[in-house]
C-alpha cells in the first residue's frame, strides 16, 4: 500500500494518543453553554481515565482518517501539478494549489471523521465512569440508526475544508520562509516542527467557530438517554432537555446571547494542543515517509 497511508495513518494515531486530554478540555469549554458552565465542567475530570476518555474512536478512526486525508492530498496536488516528484518537497508548487488540494483532503476524509467526531463528542461530555466510545456507538446507533453516526456531518464537512486547505497551506508557508540553502539536519527538523506546529494553529484559528457550533450540535444529543437516566443533574453545561436545533439556530442563539466570546472559548487550550500535536504530526509523518521510500 502507499507510503502516504501509512505514514499519515501512524503519524495521526500518534497525534490522537499526544493530544486527547487537552482536546477533552477544548471540548468541555466549548459545550459550556455559559462562563460558569464551562467552568463548572471541567469540575468533572474526577479521575485519570477522564482524560483519557473517548480516545479509542479517535486513535483508531483518526488513524484512517489522516491516511485518506494525505492520500487524497497528495493525489488531488498531483492532479492539479502534474510535475510534482516528492509530496515533502513542494517549495515551487504555487500556495492556491495546496490550499485546493488540503481542502479536497479534507472533504474525502469526511467519512471518517464525522462519526469520529460524534462518537468522540459524546465520550468526553459523558460525565459517567462506564461510558466509553463503543457504549456511545451502540446508544447512538440504537437511538437513531447508522445515519445517525453522521449527525452534524455538515458542519463536520465544512470545517475540514476549509480548515485542512489553511493546514497544508500554512505548513508549506511556513516550511518555505524558513528553509535555507545550507541548513543541518538538525535546522531541517526543526524547521518540520515548527511549520507543523504554527500549521495547527493557524488551522484551528481558521474554523474554530465552526467547530465550537458542531460541538454543541452533537453535546444536544445525550438528551437521548434522559428519560433513562437523572443525567441532567450531572451534566450542568446541557442544562434541561429541548428540542434540538440546527447549526443555524445555535449559531444565532449564541451570538444573542453572549455575542462573539463564546465561539473563541477554549481556543488558547486548543492552541496549545494544536501546536504540540501537529508538531509531531508532521514530523512523523515526514520522517516515516523516507524510511518507507527507502530515502
Amino acid at each position: 500500500m502507499a507510503s502516504d497511508f501509512w505514514a499519515g495513518y501512524l503519524s495521526g494515531a500518534l497525534g490522537i494518543v499526544i493530544g486527547n486530554p487537552l482536546d477533552i478540555v477544548k471540548v468541555r469549554l466549548q459545550a459550556g453553554e455559559s462562563t460558569h458552565a464551562a467552568a463548572a465542567q471541567l469540575n468533572h475530570f474526577e479521575k485519570l481515565s477522564s482524560l483519557i476518555r473517548g480516545a479509542a474512536a479517535p486513535i483508531l478512526g483518526y488513524g484512517a482518517l489522516n491516511a485518506i486525508l494525505f492520500v487524497a492530498y497528495n493525489r488531488s496536488l498531483k492532479i492539479l501539478d502534474p510535475t510534482i516528484t516528492d509530496p515533502t518537497n513542494l517549495a515551487e508548487v504555487p500556495l492556491y494549489k495546496i490550499w485546493a488540494a488540503g481542502a479536497a483532503g479534507g472533504l474525502a476524509s469526511w467519512t471518517i471523521s464525522s462519526p469520529t467526531e460524534f462518537i468522540k463528542c459524546r465520550a468526553q461530555l459523558d460525565t459517567r465512569s462506564e461510558v466509553s466510545s463503543w457504549s456511545v456507538t451502540k446508544d447512538i446507533c440504537r437511538r437513531r440508526g447508522w445515519r445517525g453516526l453522521y449527525y452534524g456531518g455538515g458542519i463536520t464537512a465544512a470545517r475540514d475544508a476549509i480548515g485542512y486547505g489553511f493546514y497544508f497551506w500554512s505548513y508549506e508557508l511556513c516550511k518555505g520562509l524558513m528553509t535555507s540553502e545550507d541548513e543541518s539536519s538538525q535546522q531541517a527538523a526543526l524547521k518540520v516542527l515548527l511549520s507543523g506546529g504554527i500549521a495547527g494553529i493557524v488551522t484551528w484559528g481558521s474554523v474554530f467557530p465552526l467547530d465550537m457550533i458542531k460541538t454543541r450540535l452533537q453535546a444536544q444529543t445525550i438528551h437521548d438517554r434522559a428519560h433513562e437516566t437523572p443525567i441532567e443533574s450531572q451534566r450542568p453545561l446541557l442544562g434541561a432537555a429541548r428540542p434540538e436545533r440546527s447549526s443555524f439556530q445555535i449559531a444565532r442563539e449564541i451570538y444573542h446571547a453572549e455575542g462573539l466570546k463564546p465561539f473563541y472559548r477554549g481556543l488558547g487550550v486548543c492552541s496549545i494542543r494544536a501546536f504540540v500535536v501537529n508538531a509531531v504530526q508532521w514530523a512523523a509523518y515526514e520522517w516515516l515517509m523516507k524510511k518507507l521510500n527507502g530515502n
